[in-house]
C-alpha cells in the first residue's frame, strides 16, 4: 500500500518535439509567404499607379491644347526618354505640376522627387512617330513583371 505519486506535466522529449514543429511550421509560412515577393509586388502595384498618373496628366494636357502637348521640353520624344530633370532626361515636370498634379511620381525603387528642379521619375515616356501613341512605362519593373500605359 504505497501510492506512488504520478508526475504531472511534460517530459523533456515531448516539449522539444512541440517546440521542433512549430518551428516547422514557422518556417513554412514564412517561405510560402515570401516577404520579398510581396514587396515587390507592392512596388509594382505602386508603379502601375504612377503610370496611369503620369499618362493622365499628359493627356489632360493635351486635352486642354487641342490634342497637342505643349511643353517647355519640347513634344515627347519618338524614342523612350527617362523622366526627370538630369542631363538627357526629359523634364516635363513644370508641364503637369501643380496644374495637373501636386508632384510628379517617381520610381520606388530608383527614383527620387524633391522639386521641379530636383528630382528622378524613373519612367520613360515616348511617343509612336506614325501614330502620335504616348506609352509611359516603368523599365525597373520587378519579379518579371511589364509596366506601361498608352494612349
Amino acid at each position: 500500500m504505497f501510492k506512488t505519486l504520478k508526475a504531472r506535466g511534460f517530459t523533456l522529449v515531448e516539449l522539444l518535439i512541440v517546440i521542433a514543429i512549430i518551428a516547422i511550421l514557422a518556417a513554412a509560412i514564412i517561405i510560402g509567404l515570401n516577404p520579398a515577393r510581396q514587396f515587390s509586388q507592392a512596388r509594382n502595384s505602386q508603379r502601375w499607379s504612377h503610370v496611369n498618373a503620369l499618362l493622365n496628366g499628359i493627356t489632360t494636357n493635351s486635352s486642354e491644347n487641342s490634342g497637342t502637348f505643349t511643353c517647355a521640353a519640347g513634344v515627347i520624344p519618338t524614342t523612350a526618354a527617362v523622366v526627370g530633370s538630369g542631363v538627357g532626361q526629359y523634364n516635363i515636370c513644370g508641364c503637369l505640376v501643380p496644374t495637373y498634379m501636386s508632384a510628379l511620381p517617381f520610381d520606388p525603387s530608383t527614383g527620387s522627387y524633391t522639386s521641379c528642379a530636383s528630382y528622378s521619375g524613373g519612367y520613360t515616356v515616348v511617343r509612336d512617330a506614325t501614330t502620335n501613341r504616348i506609352t509611359v512605362a516603368a523599365p525597373n519593373a520587378e519579379v518579371g513583371a511589364t509596366i506601361s500605359v498608352s494612349q
